[in-house]
């Protein structure tokens, strides 16, 4: 039946839709000045920070209060470096590197550049404690797999961010780190024995004055044995309100993923997630359209009238959702004094290399500085395969990643090294492509020349491993450079651990092979 009005604004005043293309659609700056909360954006919106910073100015000048939100975790999620990698690394690589004063600085320097683009929340850091090693959405996007670690390292990256204006989002509550499924395709089940270690970041990252949580789309049977944690009121309002005492904005994980839509569609489990005691629903990373965001608000206004969702509750929602607008619009723009620019480190942060002692050199940036200090060597012969004699040929053995993960975001190895050695070769395999006789007439064409194998989360894909055997076998003299999550580093004369495959991170593996670190 039509809803009034009011109650259609006051569902708009909780929905952060996504939206196709580099300018505000009609739709989008109509329902912006009718009162929506705000917009999700993705790699798909941004080409470069001059645009950014227009498209989030025309927003503006429809609502005031806009949140403009987006997943930039730095390293493999970025949206805005999608085009040529992350000048940062990923939270793995900070875990690593374990210096909290670093992990502060990149989150500020991080939340500098967000600022200046006008983005009010940055969906990050992932407070998820990776204690799975076969986890196929978390992996390097954790901090690491130790709770005390993740938990250091999530309030130091909050407190980074939030201190340039940009409100934090610890997520995915209550930790989707040990699973062993992608809730953008099912529903991931935590262990009862593992949610006090998962729970630990984000008690921290509360204790830091974390603005929002995005709730993660995942059953936890300790808690609530039927509703994924999006619907469940036990674990949103019972844990995380209640017993967290948890005070900002809740928001969804992207609503449209098949673990909380699947029974209840896109609306319904809208809807439920509000009534759960969510406050703000994000949507857009698959559905990007003016019908899915009217779906979206005219469920929510029905489940007020049909008595599932109390008035009472949408309109705290509302509230907490305008609170943390008014945060964001004053605390943009005066917040930036004192974070470091392009090439420069704050007061305090090692330089790179940590105890090497290096300094920064031209177009060094405090993201190259972090990824430096987290690369590792395992070396594994006598003899000096590092650093390389001459150009290499560079095999790059590349898997399919997860939705989360841009595929349009270049990284590896080969082409900055190219850039060292001029005359290296660089060739990439996918599955279908790592076929013996492509590796047969790889290892031809590296006859006589030093051999580099790339690969990411090796482990995790039989293809990778079989195609490193068969390398290895003919060239043990081989490098290793795992740029994911280094179960073994016994593979290769050398194995290099980057702990990430972030533009900086494939910079630092090359200047490592070439003896310039």
């Amino acid at each position: 039946m039509p809803q009034s009005g009011d109650l259609l604004r006051l569902a708009d005043a909780v929905l952060l839709p996504g939206f196709a293309g580099r300018t505000p659609p009609d739709w989008l700056r109509r329902r912006l000045g009718e009162g929506l909360a705000g917009v999700a954006l993705f790699s798909r919106n941004i080409a470069d920070p001059g645009q950014l910073a227009g498209l989030t100015a025309a927003l503006r000048a429809e609502n005031p209060l806009v949140l403009v939100g987006t997943d930039e975790e730095s390293g493999e999620v970025t949206r805005l470096e999608v085009a040529g990698g992350s000048s940062r690394p990923g939270a793995y690589a900070l875990g690593v590197v374990d210096d909290e004063a670093l992990t502060e600085a990149v989150a500020r320097d991080l939340g500098a550049d967000l600022a200046r683009a006008g983005i009010t929340i940055d969906f990050a850091p992932s407070a998820d404690v990776n204690a799975n090693p076969d986890n196929p959405v978390i992996g390097l996007r954790a901090f690491g797999s130790e709770p005390e670690l993740v938990a250091r390292h999530t309030r130091a990256f909050v407190r980074g961010l939030q201190a340039a204006g940009v409100a934090a989002c610890a997520k995915h509550f209550p930790g989707h780190g040990d699973t062993s499924v992608d809730s953008h395709h099912g529903v991931p089940v935590v262990a009862g024995d593992g949610v006090e270690d998962a729970l630990l970041p984000f008690r921290e990252a509360i204790k830091e004055g974390v603005r929002t949580v995005m709730t993660g789309h995942l059953l936890v049977p300790s808690y609530d044995a039927e509703l994924p944690a999006t619907l469940s009121p036990k674990l949103l309002t019972g844990l995380l309100r209640e017993e967290l005492g948890f005070d900002g904005v809740i928001v969804t994980d992207g609503i449209e993923m098949a673990a909380v839509s699947g029974a209840y569609g896109i609306g319904g489990a809208a809807a439920r997630a509000i009534a759960a005691g969510a406050d703000a629903i994000c949507v857009g990373g698959e559905r990007a359209d003016e019908a899915t965001a009217v779906e979206i608000r005219d469920a929510i206004a029905a489940a007020v009238s049909g008595g599932l969702l109390p008035e009472e509750r949408l309109a705290d929602a509302a509230r907490r959702v305008r609170e943390l607008a008014t945060w964001a619009a004053a605390s943009s723009g005066g917040s930036l004094d004192g974070v470091p620019g392009p090439g420069g480190s704050r007061d305090g942060v090692p330089g790179p290399g940590g105890s090497r002692g290096g300094v920064l050199g031209p177009g060094d940036g405090l993201g190259l500085v972090a990824a430096r200090r987290a690369v590792r060597v395992t070396r594994r012969s006598a003899a000096p395969v590092l650093p390389l004699s001459g150009p290499a040929s560079v095999v790059e053995l590349a898997p399919e990643m997860n939705l989360a993960i841009d595929k349009g975001t270049p990284w590896g190895v080969g082409e900055p090294l190219s850039r060292l050695l001029p005359g290296t070769t660089v060739a990439r395999l996918t599955a279908a492509e790592a076929t013996g006789a492509a590796l047969e007439r790889l290892l031809g064409e590296a006859i006589g020349r030093p051999l580099v194998v790339v690969v990411r989360d090796a482990h995790r894909y039989a293809w990778q491993g079989e195609a490193l055997r068969h390398l290895l076998s003919a060239r043990p003299d081989a490098v290793v450079v795992e740029m994911g999550l280094p179960a073994r580093a016994d593979l290769g004369a050398a194995h290099v651990s980057t702990y990430g495959s972030a533009r900086v991170c494939g910079q630092a593996a090359a200047e490592v092979l070439t003896g310039r670190l």
